[in-house]
């Protein structure tokens, strides 16, 4: 992508409002909030105060507005705290340009590295550095900076007693992720009616498994609803799948084929109603189209084998979904008339109730992963930035960018001739993040926004000449209007900040004509220098893309190889090995898409992988996985019979993608002769099961396609004979 189109781009995306659900009772609760703050503050210390303590209450709400699965009253009072610390010691220098310097080069750039603990930390930590250099001009004397530092942190107390006094969706978060996990699946069993190979986004169970993360004080008072409805969902999707995939389920057309989309279309809509129950708390109200298509006797005289294995497995899953997803209590009996009315749940869901077509026992519900505590996180945050802290580290560049523009930006602000010179580090440092696509975007949005909010506060000004109550005033309702409009988008909510910095600094008695014009410029100073210092010293996605697609295949490899490894050593449906590898080469998943998503915004030529390649390759590596996921739907019991020939290939599988993923950031493409070798070896043994057999042989078909797929890279990748793989070559 050239520079010109990715301008365009990212200027497009920061000036775009998005339609967004509001909330305006969060956002009410937040400007009553900082009212409280500045009414005492006004009160007790006067105006100048109150000015600076309202940045603790005024961020503190933001905390809370955060995509965090922690405590709402934890980010308030961790982000008051912090700012708190941050102003003083600012003071403390502050009169010094030799001693603040450093320390605002040592703070932003610890703010930049706390990126690494996750974006919560690292918002927060910026903002304090950007807060923290407006209000360390308002002070005079050290017990004045005490004390406007405890207004802060008392700002931040506000905030969070505030939220536990009146939570609005004290689980909302949690309950909207799972339940988006839940309506991802049913939105892939209606597509899978249409395409049995379709690919699924596991970026919905991946982030329905950070919420189940809790403290222990969230783990006692989670919801009913919330208790192993994840688990359960993890579940489902390989079922799916083998219910649908040819391969290994029924013809591509006829009877059993129409009878597996009934079942598609019946699980999506028992999931879309679990999902909803979930998502508003309410009892579930299932269609009973849905219902019967389970009920039916005919599942079992139609289907056989693999496929009526998969479909009673199916029943028995979205039975205990719906059951959980009810709010009943695991301890306690599950009555179907608690959620609907008729018949018991489990003759509702189930195929048949003799034979062998009766459903397993239900399934013990995921136990909740453990969140550290704040104090517990510090140690988990030191260990984080400290693997970041490397030569060539994505962070490290932005934690050194972010500091040399901070300093920067002061010095260049103080030799301006406009007073305030603070403005321009701190719009440098509220924008730039660790990749391009945002730094630019919200450079962008900052100046806009702030064009428009300096132009409607001024006129404000100008026709009302607000005193100090009513500039209060007003300052609150902008904060109020930017915690309503946050999400949808950078241009609204840097509208309301500017205006409201305007009224706030008015409230301590300066004018309009002393703010609004520095402003202005020094917020174009800070972002133009955040996107030249991005220019000089980037932090490219593009060329890290093959190491992203290497490091995916490899955690695939190892999952698949687990996965095939179980069929020679039979442990069961219950495999903890198995759940891990899975879980890595998910991670691998998310990392290989958000690469190639930045990627695509770079004003950067690829390196060896066009965006072609990336695409066939990427999806090469979504049919291995799902080929091991399929075998991981059949895994064996304990009492099967063992073959042998399979440990042998999934040594071969473990070997195989660590040599290809090694090709693969060398630029050559991967062969996969020794897995042929294990498999043809596995055909002299013989392979009992069909299914077996056919997901062994898909693996090698899908490793074929990723070396397919990197074979078309302009320049070519170069590969020894030997290491020819079969099949068409394209030059």
């Amino acid at each position: 992508m050239s520079w010109f189109r990715a301008l365009k781009d990212t200027t497009r995306s920061g000036l775009t409002v998005e339609r967004k659900r509001l909330e305006p009772l969060i956002a009410l609760r937040g400007a009553a909030g900082l009212a409280i703050v500045v009414a005492v503050s006004l009160t007790l210390f006067g105006p100048a105060v109150a000015a600076g303590s309202a940045f603790g209450a005024f961020q503190a709400a933001i905390a809370t507005f955060q995509r965090s699965w922690r405590p709402r009253p934890e980010l308030a009072l961790a982000s008051g705290a912090s700012l708190g610390i941050s102003t003083f010691l600012g003071y403390l220098t502050g009169s010094h340009l030799v001693l603040f310097l450093p320390l605002l080069a040592v703070w932003t750039f610890l703010a930049g590295l706390s990126w690494a603990a996750g974006p919560t930390i690292g918002i927060i930590a910026s903002s304090n550095v950007a807060m923290m250099l407006v209000t360390i001009t308002l002070p005079t004397t050290i017990g004045e900076a005490a004390g406007h530092a405890a207004m802060m942190v008392f700002g931040g107390l506000v905030q969070a007693t505030l939220v536990i006094l009146f939570p609005v969706r004290r689980w909302g978060a949690h309950r909207d992720a799972l339940a988006d996990a839940l309506a991802a699946e049913a939105d892939y069993a209606r597509r899978l009616r249409h395409d049995p190979v379709a690919e699924f986004d596991p970026a919905p169970l991946m982030l329905a498994r950070n919420a189940a993360a809790l403290t222990p004080r969230q783990a006692r008072t989670r919801p009913a609803q919330l208790h192993g409805t994840r688990g359960l969902a993890e579940r489902i999707r390989p079922v799916l799948a083998s219910l649908a995939d040819p391969a290994v389920g029924v013809p591509a057309e006829g009877p059993e084929r129409d009878r597996v989309r009934e079942l598609l279309a019946a699980a999506g809509s028992i999931l879309d109603a679990a999902a909803r129950a979930i998502r508003h708390g309410t009892p579930v109200d299932l269609p009973s189209g849905a219902i019967a298509a389970f009920r039916t006797p005919d599942t079992g005289a139609i289907l056989s084998g693999p496929a009526q294995r998969a479909a009673t497995r199916l029943g028995s899953l979205l039975r205990d979904v719906v059951e959980t997803a009810g709010g009943v209590p695991e301890r306690e009996p599950a009555p179907w008339k608690r959620v609907t009315t008729g018949a018991g749940l489990r003759d509702r869901l189930s195929p048949s109730r003799r034979g062998p077509d009766r459903p397993a026992p239900p399934d013990r519900p995921a136990r909740p992963l453990s969140r550290p505590t704040l104090l517990q996180l510090v140690p988990v945050a030191v260990r984080a930035i400290r693997r970041e802290a490397r030569p060539g580290s994505p962070i490290l560049r932005h934690a050194t960018r972010v500091s040399t523009v901070a300093v920067a930006g002061y010095l260049i602000g103080n030799a301006l001739p406009f007073g305030h010179g603070y403005w321009a580090p701190m719009s440098a440092v509220m924008v730039m993040r660790p990749d391009f696509s945002q730094t630019y975007s919200r450079a962008v949005a900052r100046f806009g926004g702030t064009l428009v909010g300096v132009a409607l506060a001024t006129a404000v000004v100008q026709l009302a000449h607000p005193g100090t109550g009513l500039s209060a005033t007003l300052a609150v309702l902008c904060a109020g209007l930017m915690y309503l409009l946050m999400r949808t988008g950078q241009l609204a909510a840097q509208a309301c900040v500017a205006a409201y910095v305007v009224f706030l600094l008015g409230m301590g008695g300066q004018t309009w004509d002393q703010t609004v014009p520095e402003r202005v410029v020094l917020t174009l100073v800070g972002g133009l220098l955040a996107m030249l210092a991005y220019a000089l010293y980037p932090a490219w996605e593009t060329p890290r893309l093959r190491t992203r697609l290497a490091d995916w295949l490899v955690a695939l490899g190892a999952y698949a190889a687990v996965v095939v490894d179980h069929y020679a050593h039979p442990a069961g449906k219950a495999c903890p090995d198995v759940r891990e590898a899975l879980l890595k080469a998910r991670d691998a998943h998310i990392a290989w898409q958000d690469a190639a998503a930045r990627a695509r915004t770079e004003p950067v030529r690829h390196r060896g992988l066009s965006n072609a390649a990336a695409d066939d390759a990427a999806h090469a590596l979504h049919h291995l996985g799902r080929v091991a996921m399929l075998m991981e739907a059949h895994l064996p019991e304990r009492d099967a019979t063992p073959v042998p020939a399979a440990a042998a290939l999934a040594d071969a599988l473990r070997a195989a993608t660590r040599d290809g993923a090694r090709a693969i950031r060398e630029r050559r493409v991967p062969g996969w002769k020794p897995v042929r070798e294990a498999l043809d070896a596995w055909d002299g043994e013989g392979v009992p099961d069909r299914v077996v057999r056919r997901g062994a042989g898909m693996l090698v078909e899908t490793l074929e396609e990723l070396s397919d797929a990197l074979d078309t890279v302009a320049p070519p990748m170069t590969l020894k004979p030997a290491e020819k793989p079969d099949g068409p070559q394209h030059p």
